[in-house]
């Protein structure tokens, strides 16, 4: 179920079906559609499609990957640019869409697809982009929809520059590096400050403890009487990071279904974390739970915290996700494209 958004060569993805964004007539063409050609065997894919004969732009049909590593190649043909007002949008919708409703039909669990129409066929890549995550996004928000979805791009820095996107994650960036820089200088033209002794003082103001004798072979171990401070401390330990993650979609009434579909992880993985109390996440596990419960900044810390990270601006991905969540803009798909265009791990 998750998507993924990656630079790869999409003829060489393990996938079950591949996206070719094919012309009409179903025949070999440059760019994408003359590399999956070439990958699968330009001869047998030919021949498939010359069975089928032609599709029509906006639909999709499916042939053998032949030499490919994948089932299926899908083909479909996305529309010319023509200025926007010739139904263009409705077009590249219909091609995303009717790509993965093919694929679930074929019982094909992941699909590659690359940015239809933005090579020679002059969709504008920020209006590309736009549309495939939106259509993806409402694919697979249905409840049973259950498919591994990866969109491969290469030319990104177009993409950045279409329109100023990112430019406030940029200025951003910028002025906390620049920040830490200072920073970093600073503390080092100072004296180190001085531990905080608070463990320390609590347990040399407790009472000492008579030192133990042997216990038993298989007798428990003393642990309380000889570090009573300590005992006090761990007494007082917080709830884990499951047991508080689920108190929070608890709190939220929701359903396990919005929330792994929201955080962009397969309901195996969400499975594992409600059922085992002891379960170790992943950073980007936990920063993707806290875009799909819509937390606060300090919510977020504090789910975090539970699992042994912190929110730091000393790593881009987490000023990049803090930005989104200060915005109130939880949308993972759009976070995982600035991530994606800054080179930072993906959330999910």
């Amino acid at each position: 179920m998750p998507f993924t958004i990656l630079r790869n060569d999409i003829t060489r993805m393990n996938v079950d079906a591949i996206v070719n964004a094919a012309n009409e007539q179903l025949r070999r063409g440059g760019g994408v559609c003359g590399a999956i050609f070439s990958a699968a065997g330009a001869r047998e894919l030919q021949a498939a499609c010359d069975k089928i004969g032609h599709c029509d732009t906006g639909t999709a049909v499916a042939t053998p990957a032949f030499a490919l590593s994948a089932r299926h190649v899908i083909h479909t043909p996305g529309p010319i640019w023509r200025g926007g007002n010739s139904g263009e949008e409705q077009a590249l919708r219909s091609c995303y869409r009717s790509s993965l409703e093919l694929a679930f039909e074929l019982g094909d669990t992941s699909i590659a697809f690359p940015l239809i129409s933005s090579g020679i066929y002059g969709y504008p890549k920020e209006q590309a982009i736009d549309v495939a995550l939106d259509e993806i996004r409402t694919f697979l928000a249905a409840e049973d929809h259950e498919l591994d979805v990866y969109l491969t791009l290469f030319d990104i820095e177009a993409m950045r520059a279409a329109d100023g996107r990112f430019g406030p994650i940029t200025a951003l960036i910028n002025d906390l590096y620049a920040e830490q820089h200072v920073q970093r200088r600073l503390q080092w033209e100072r004296p180190f400050a001085a531990p905080t002794p608070s463990f320390r003082e609590e347990e040399r103001m407790a009472p000492q403890a008579p030192a133990a004798a042997s216990a038993p072979q298989g007798a428990a171990r003393p642990r309380g009487r000889r570090f009573p401070a300590l005992n006090r401390l761990l007494e007082r330990v917080d709830a884990g990071f499951s047991q508080t993650l689920l108190a929070m979609i608890d709190e939220r009434h929701l359903k396990d279904s919005e929330v792994y579909k929201r955080a962009n992880i397969s309901r195996q993985h969400f499975s594992k974390i409600r059922n085992n109390p002891a379960y170790q996440p992943k950073k980007a596990t936990v920063l993707a739970l806290a875009i799909a419960l819509e937390l606060t900044a300090d919510d977020t810390r504090l789910l975090l915290e539970r699992a042994g990270f912190a929110l730091t601006r000393a790593d881009a991905r987490d000023v990049i996700v803090e930005y989104f969540i200060d915005h109130g803009q939880y949308d993972i798909y759009e976070i995982n494209l600035a991530l994606y265009a800054y080179d930072q791990p993906l959330l999910g």
